[in-house]
C-alpha cells in the first residue's frame, strides 16, 4: 500500500511544474490566519499553521519533491546506508549559508538534532530520534549530546543507530531535523522562536506580534528556481469570513484557515468558485483526546462510553460533507488502516450501560477544550449535546489554538480536547507517525502532543519492533504489525476518532500551481512552490 501511494503522489510532479512558464516572477502574496503564530523555532513549533512556515525558513538533510511525498536529498548531496541499516553517512552540499551569512557545516546538523532531543528544550519531537545511539542517555540526563551523531569533518555527518529504523530518512526530513546555527540560538536568549535564523527558501524580515509576519526570499537558497515569489506576508487576527471577503476583492491571496462551512456553498457556486477552491484529501484524523490521568477518564469503561456517545455523521454534516466518520486512529489513505475494524458505533444505550458499570449512572461533569475558529465551536457544541444525552455535562472552553495546545501538552490539565482545526495531519506518510507523537509514551511529556497522556509500554515495544523492520522485503509484515497496534490501542480508548477531513483552501484568482502545493502532503501549504500567474 505504501509503495502504490507514494507512486501516485510522485506522478503529480509532472503536473506541478507544467504551468511554470506562465507564472510571473517577483511577486509578494498575502496569507491570513485567525490566530497568531506562537513560535518559529523548529525544535518546538508543531502546529499545522507554523509547520509550513518553519519548513520554508530552514533546511534539512532530506526533503520532499514539492506536492509529493517522494524523499530526496536536500542539504545532503548524497548519502549511504550500511547493509545492516545501522549506519547512515551523509555528504553535505558545499556553500550553503545561514541567513546570518555563515556557512552551514556538519557540526550544525549534530547540534540541531541534539537540541531537538534535549529535555531542556521542551520540544515535542524528541521521540522521533529514538533510534540514534545515546538517545536514552541524553533524554535521561546522563549525557549532553548524542553519541550516535558524528561530524568527522565539515562536510560529513554520520548517524549510528541502536536498531534499524524504517522511518529514519523521513525523520531527517521533518521540521525537528531542521538545521540551526548555535550562535544564533544562544544570542536569542530563549527567544529563538521569534528571531529565527535558517538556510531555507525564506527568511523572516519582520514580525509585529498580533498583526503580521513578513517573509522575504532568500537570494542564496541552494535549490535552483526556488522560491517562485519574492516573499509573503502572514496577516493574523483575521476572522475567516472577513478573510474570504478580502480574498474575493483581491486583497488576500490565500485564506489560510480554509472556507468556513457557512460560506462553502456560496463560494463553490460562485462564478469564480472553481478557480478559487482547492479541495483535496489529506492524511488527517480529527479526534477527541481523553486524559487517561484525570478522573473519570482513568476508567476504561468511561472512555468506551463516551466513544459510543458521539454522533459522527452529524459532525460530518456540519462540515458540509467534507469529511467521513473516523473509526480508528489512522486515516483511510494511510498504510495500516484496517478497513474491517468496526470501532465504537454510535450507541446511546450502550454508552449509558457502560457508565452505569463504571458507577456513574447519573453521569459526571467535565471540560471540553476546542479552538475558537469556526466551525470548531459548533462541532464542540454537537459533542457537548451528545454527551448530555448520556448524562455527561461538558463545559466548553473555546480558546485560541496556542492556549488549547498549552492546556493539552504543557499543563496537561484538559480532560477532553476536540482537536479540530489542528487534528493530526501526517508529518510523513508512514503509520508510525500516527503513534509516537500522539499515542506513544515519548509524546506523553510536558510540551508533547499526546494529550491523552496514554502510555502503553507493551505497545511501545511493538511499535519499536515494527519500525525496526527496515528491510523492504518485510514491508507488508511491518504494515500488518502497525495495523494491529492501532486496533489494540483503540481497545484502551484513549481517543474518540471523529472525522477524516478533506482540506479546502481558498486562493485568489492570480495564484497558480497545481492543487497539491496548496494541500501538500508534508507541508500543508508549500510556500516554496506557489506562484503568481
Amino acid at each position: 500500500m505504501l509503495r502504490s501511494w507514494l507512486l501516485a503522489t510522485t506522478t503529480a510532479t509532472a503536473i506541478l511544474f507544467a504551468p511554470l512558464a506562465a507564472m510571473a516572477e517577483g511577486k509578494d502574496i498575502v496569507v491570513t490566519y485567525k490566530d497568531d503564530i506562537v513560535t518559529l523555532d523548529p525544535a518546538i513549533g508543531y502546529d499545522w499553521v507554523n509547520w509550513s512556515m518553519i519548513k520554508s525558513l530552514y533546511s534539512r538533510l532530506m526533503d520532499y519533491e514539492p506536492g509529493t511525498a517522494k524523499l530526496v536529498p536536500s542539504l545532503a548531496e548524497s548519502f549511504e546506508v550500511a547493509p545492516d541499516g545501522l549506519t547512515y553517512t551523509f555528504k553535505l552540499r558545499k556553500g550553503v549559508k545561514f541567513s546570518n551569512g555563515r556557512e552551514l557545516v556538519a557540526s550544525d546538523v549534530k547540534y540541531s538534532i541534539e537540541r531537538a532531543v534535549d529535555p531542556k528544550t521542551q520540544g515535542p519531537g524528541a521521540g522521533f530520534f529514538g533510534a540514534i545511539v545515546g538517545f536514552e542517555d541524553l533524554t535521561g540526563g546522563k549525557a549532553t549530546g548524542l553519541a550516535g551523531i558524528e561530524a568527522p569533518d565539515d562536510g560529513t555527518v554520520i548517524f549510528k543507530l541502536s536498531r534499524p529504523d524504517a522511518t529514519f530518512l523521513h525523520v531527517l526530513a521533518i521540521n525537528f531535523a531542521s538545521v540551526v546555527p548555535k550562535e544564533a540560538v544562544e544570542a536569542a536568549g530563549g527567544d529563538f522562536g521569534k528571531k529565527p535564523v535558517g538556510s531555507g527558501t525564506f527568511a523572516l524580515k519582520d514580525w509585529v506580534i498580533g498583526q503580521k509576519l513578513v517573509f522575504e526570499k532568500n537570494p542564496n537558497y541552494y535549490v535552483k528556481d526556488m522560491p517562485k515569489i519574492d516573499g509573503f506576508t502572514v496577516e493574523v487576527g483575521q476572522e475567516p469570513l472577513v478573510a474570504l471577503l478580502r480574498l474575493q476583492k483581491g486583497e488576500v491571496d490565500i485564506a489560510g484557515d480554509g472556507i468556513p462551512p457557512a460560506k462553502f456553498l456560496e463560494i463553490k457556486n460562485s462564478a469564480d468558485g472553481a478557480q478559487m477552491i482547492v479541495d483535496g484529501e489529506q492524511l488527517h484524523t480529527g479526534y477527541v483526546t481523553l486524559n487517561t490521568k484525570v478522573k473519570p477518564f482513568d476508567d476504561l469503561k468511561v472512555r468506551q462510553a463516551v466513544n459510543h456517545a458521539i454522533n459522527k455523521d452529524r459532525i460530518v454534516r456540519i462540515l458540509n460533507g467534507r469529511a467521513t466518520p473516523a473509526k480508528e486512529v489512522l486515516p483511510p489513505l494511510m498504510p495500516g488502516y484496517d478497513k474491517d475494524y468496526v470501532g465504537y458505533a454510535y450507541d446511546v444505550a450502550k454508552a449509558k450501560s457502560l457508565l452505569a458499570e463504571a458507577g456513574l449512572a447519573d453521569g459526571f461533569q467535565t471540560v471540553l477544550y476546542a479552538t475558537n475558529t469556526d466551525p470548531q465551536p459548533r462541532i464542540a457544541q454537537a459533542i457537548q449535546q451528545d454527551l448530555a444525552a448520556i448524562g455527561v455535562k461538558a463545559e466548553i472552553r473555546a480558546l485560541a489554538q496556542g492556549n488549547v495546545i498549552a492546556a493539552g501538552g504543557t499543563e496537561g490539565e484538559a480532560p477532553m480536547i476536540w482537536s479540530g482545526g489542528m487534528a493530526w495531519i501526517a508529518d510523513f506518510p508512514d503509520p508510525s507517525n500516527f503513534y509516537g507523537p500522539i499515542l506513544g509514551c515519548a509524546g506523553a511529556v510536558q510540551g508533547g502532543w499526546n494529550w491523552s497522556w496514554y502510555c502503553n509500554e507493551e505497545l511501545d515495544k511493538r511499535a519499536t519492533a515494527a519500525d525496526s523492520m527496515s528491510d523492504p522485503a518485510k514491508s507488508e509484515e511491518r504494515v500488518e504489525a502497525w495495523k494491529k497496534i492501532f486496533t489494540d490501542a483503540m481497545s484502551d480508548a484513549p481517543w474518540i476518532p471523529v472525522t477524516n477531513e478533506r482540506r479546502v483552501v481558498a486562493k485568489s484568482l492570480r495564484m497558480g500551481g497545481a492543487d497539491n502545493i496548496y494541500i501538500d502532503p508534508t507541508r500543508v501549504i508549500n510556500y516554496d512552490a506557489i506562484f503568481v500567474k
